[in-house]
């Protein structure tokens, strides 16, 4: 999730105390902010050209296309003549499926959702710690999509229930915007991440505990996430800019370093990784389902090159979801020279990923449709929305997010019809055109799957 402050904001070493309400206009270079900014202006109707042109403009695929920017977009989606699937849905239906008649209701991780899609991570950098939290939250919450808050909230940004901590980005005021937006309709919940500077400062205690989450807990909506690592820093700890007076603050939590010189107000605060052996994350999971009996367990794993055996491990020891993200996913704050040349690409961690194992949620630059079924046909059970539900939020606090999922959801309708499936369950490696495989799934595993749905 690369999102930086566009060139209103300050620089880096003038930078202001976070998490003070506000944040500049987001912009998110290199990447296709014009696109999803006009999703969450337009809705579904963005999907299609401007209507403007109809009847006057001829449209057709482009006679030069740009390279693809990873291994997902160099797939193709690939429609069959003949479609059993569909014929079992004119059956069902007693008439022609269209894609309106296509069922996007999936299963993510212990929840249900209306689509295949929830809100990825955003932790403690100023960004998130915005108004623009809160308005994601609120979104997501009225839509009934599952939603994640990020790590290092609580040492950074406080609970929000003591005076003096921050009110917009605190985890109780993002987990409040979502309880008080969401219907009574079963949908969506609330994932609390912890690193390890959350578990000294026994965030998932306060969660669990606190009467506000009393109601999740009660509808089985709430779910806590271990983060062992993320896609746009694989083996590093979280990283973001903090004011002298912050990081004096968060001296006993946080090791923080300079780098803009003694004259800036702002130094790099560095989080610690973790440190996991198959093992150890056997038994952190064990223990969050043993301390925390109501909640769902979900795993973050980083792009690295043993996810598929750290994606076994984390579902053999009862984990609801895992999920993976690629390296070409995003960070408020990363080294460039991470963001470039460190991590798999999404597609390959889903190649390495056994098929059938469990739920695999899946994250990294996605926005549209047809990447979205890409993945959910390698195998994922749904996607993660990270700089685009910022972006969307950003463009409007109240409907930007609802609109950029109307198009998503439409999207999806109408791929998933063409591909003559119905739910996203039933897409496979076959809707794929490989042209440089093999990004195959990886065979299935030896062990029985593991199903939240049949053994809670």
């Amino acid at each position: 999730m690369t999102v930086h402050a566009s060139d209103t904001a300050p620089a880096p070493g003038t930078a202001p105390e976070p998490g003070d309400g506000s944040v500049a206009r987001l912009s998110a270079p290199g990447w296709v902010e014009g696109a999803v900014r006009e999703r969450a202006r337009r809705g579904a109707a963005a999907v299609f050209p401007d209507p403007a042109g109809y009847g006057s403009v001829l449209h057709g695929a482009p006679a030069s296309a740009p390279a693809p920017a990873d291994q997902l977009d160099a797939l193709r989606l690939v429609p069959p003549v003949f479609v059993p699937h569909r014929l079992e849905r004119m059956l069902e239906l007693g008439e022609e499926p269209l894609p309106q008649h296509v069922d996007l209701e999936t299963g993510v991780g212990g929840f249900r959702a209306p689509l295949p899609v929830y809100v990825s991570a955003f932790g403690s950098t100023r960004v998130a710690a915005s108004d623009l939290g809160t308005a994601v939250a609120r979104q997501a919450g009225r839509l009934g999509v599952p939603m994640v808050i990020g790590e290092n909230v609580v040492p950074v940004g406080g609970y929000g229930r003591l005076d003096g901590e921050r009110a917009h980005g605190s985890l109780l005021a993002r987990i409040t915007a979502y309880r008080e937006a969401a219907r009574d309709t079963g949908l969506g919940g609330v994932v609390v991440q912890q690193s390890t500077q959350d578990a000294d400062a026994e965030v998932w205690n306060l969660v669990y505990s606190d009467p506000t989450a009393s109601g999740l807990l009660d509808e089985g909506r709430l779910a806590f996430e271990l983060k062992v690592g993320q896609g746009a820093k694989p083996g590093l700890g979280g990283l973001t800019l903090l004011s002298r007076s912050d990081a004096a603050r968060l001296a006993e939590q946080y090791r923080s370093e300079e780098l803009y010189g003694p004259g800036s107000d702002t130094v790099l605060r560095h989080g610690t990784p973790g440190t996991f052996t198959e093992e150890i994350l056997r038994q952190q999971v064990r223990l969050m389902r043993n301390n925390y009996p109501r909640a769902r367990v979900w795993v973050k794993l980083p792009p690295g090159r043993d996810v598929g055996e750290a994606a076994r491990t984390a579902w053999e020891a009862g984990a609801d979801a895992v999920t993976v993200d690629g390296a070409e996913g995003g960070s408020g704050w990363a080294p460039t020279a991470f963001l470039d040349q460190v991590g798999l690409p999404l597609a390959e961690c889903l190649s390495r990923v056994p098929a059938r194992g469990g739920a695999l949620l899946a994250s990294g630059r996605m926005w549209e449709g047809g990447r979205a079924v890409k993945c959910l046909a390698l195998g994922a059970r749904a996607v993660g929305l990270g700089r685009a539900a910022l972006l969307a939020a950003d463009e409007d606090p109240e409907e930007g997010l609802v609109r950029l999922l109307d198009a998503l959801a439409l999207e999806l309708r109408l791929l998933l019809s063409a591909l003559g499936k119905y739910r996203p369950g039933d897409l496979a490696a076959e809707d794929l055109w490989l042209p440089q495989p093999p990004f195959l799934p990886a065979p299935a595993p030896a062990f029985p799957p593991y199903d939240p749905f049949t053994t809670r």
